[in-house]
């Protein structure tokens, strides 16, 4: 059971996100028969950072919404990106914070052995700060969770 060098899922989840040229990006992915998405969000309330991600991973099929085991593995991985973000401190409107996140969601197997299964991975980059144009700073976190 030896993690590939080359399929490292937050590794790419990240180059995804960060990407000048995301589709050809995903595209490269989808040969390894990986699925992704990238989306944007901005708010101050956390849970519609959640939702605006879950969203997209439903609506590109890289989630189904039926299958509980693989919501709440997207779910974990969110709030693990967000705690990166957030310092720790998964909190944004409620202490006077708001983010504009760029995410990328990606799921597949990172393995060499297909009975590993597929893990998801979510990376977000962006701003947060005060709600105040000016008075933010850049900010990046990372969560993957196997489904």
């Amino acid at each position: 059971m030896s993690l590939n060098k080359d399929r490292r899922i937050g590794r790419h989840a990240v180059l995804l996100l960060l990407s000048d040229n995301p589709a050809e990006q995903l595209k490269k992915l989808e040969q390894s028969n990986w699925i992704g998405c990238i989306g944007k969000v901005g708010s101050m309330d956390t849970h519609k950072v959640v939702a605006a991600i879950e969203t997209a991973a439903k609506k590109n099929g890289i989630v189904r919404s039926d299958v509980y085991r693989e919501m709440h593995a997207l779910y974990h991985a969110i709030i693990e990106a967000l705690h990166g973000i957030t310092r720790g401190q998964v909190q944004i409107g409620s202490i006077l914070r708001t983010v504009g996140l760029s995410f990328a969601v990606l799921r597949g197997n990172p393995y060499d052995n297909e009975q590993e299964g597929d893990w998801i991975a979510v990376a977000l980059y962006g701003t947060i700060g005060a709600p105040v144009k000016g008075s933010e700073h850049e900010t990046i976190g990372l969560g993957i969770n196997h489904i």
